[in-house]
């Protein structure tokens, strides 16, 4: 580990000091930057994993508070009426985002940090619409598993954060909420700079009244929907890297990556242990701008 990469704010645990509240709960902390966070446990690495996981990638670079970013929904706006089973577009207005940037979801998810373009998140948008049932004011929140349309929105749009998505074949009769979620290239939430803000993303809730309409394709239990999942499965499978040949067999990259390269299990652990109770024993009697970092 390099010195200056190890961020000083994961030494405290927030009980001391500027901003310090009764009611606050008091942070983890780790001098080593929590680098084994995830040792033992189901590794992200890449994939969809709908068991849950846990990912060691760093958060990334985030941007200056005046280059937030901000979006809302052109259309539907909120209280629109829409047609049963016709075509519509959703169209969102978004600010300080580089749209265009979509990294493979099925193997890539998650697996990079967070990065900028001329101080702006490079990412992308998805739109989600669900169902709220008999009424636009359930007070039971909406299952995040089930939508009646999904969409990564993977180009630039015009070029001026003006994105859309049509919604084919349009949504059966019900009450809807559409909403954005804008993300860093590798599908994370983005990152913002400050707590105090206005939200990066934007919802509408909207009826679609008349006969007609079938489950949209892009639902989650539509054809597209399901053969996204079973996609984002089939990778979860195969394991991280995993490529797809000529004759569609998946044969897994990572394996070509030298073992000697890690150390394994309780051997790179009992090393790290040993480094750290070293680390810690050097910088004992040192003040905390004088901190040594051991390689």
């Amino acid at each position: 580990m390099i010195a200056a990469a190890v961020a000083k704010g994961s030494f405290f645990d927030g009980s001391d000091g500027l901003g310090t509240q009764d009611t606050q709960a008091n942070s983890a902390t780790s001098e080593e930057n929590f680098i084994n966070f995830c040792s033992g446990k189901t590794l992200t690495n890449g994939l969809q994993n709908t068991d849950g996981s846990c990912n060691g990638i760093p958060m990334g670079n985030i941007p200056a508070k005046s280059a937030m970013i901000s979006s809302i929904l052109l259309n539907p706006q909120a209280g629109d009426t829409i047609t049963a089973g016709t075509d519509f577009d959703v169209q969102v207005q978004t600010s300080n985002l580089v749209a265009g940037s979509f990294t493979n979801a099925d193997t890539t998810y998650y697996s990079a940090p967070q990065d900028l373009q001329d101080g702006k998140v490079i990412g992308h948008t998805h739109i989600t619409v669900q169902d709220l049932g008999d009424s636009l004011n359930p007070t039971t929140p909406p299952d995040p598993t089930q939508f009646a349309f999904f969409k990564g929105i993977n180009d630039a749009g015009d070029g001026n954060g003006l994105l859309s998505a049509i919604v084919s074949g349009g949504l059966p009769a019900g009450n809807y909420r559409v909403c954005t979620m804008n993300s860093a290239a590798n599908h994370q939430p983005v990152i913002m700079p400050v707590a105090q803000r206005g939200s990066q993303d934007d919802c509408n809730k909207f009826t679609v009244e008349g006969d007609g309409g079938e489950t949209n394709a892009a639902a989650n239990n539509g054809a597209d929907g399901e053969a996204a999942a079973n996609t984002a499965a089939e990778a979860v499978n195969d394991g991280p890297g995993a490529i797809v040949d000529d004759n569609g067999n998946a044969s897994n990259s990572s394996s070509t990556i030298s073992s000697s390269s890690f150390d394994d299990g309780q051997d790179q652990q009992q090393q790290e242990e040993d480094k750290n109770k070293n680390s810690r024993n050097k910088r004992r009697n040192l003040r905390f701008g004088e901190r040594i970092f051991v390689a």
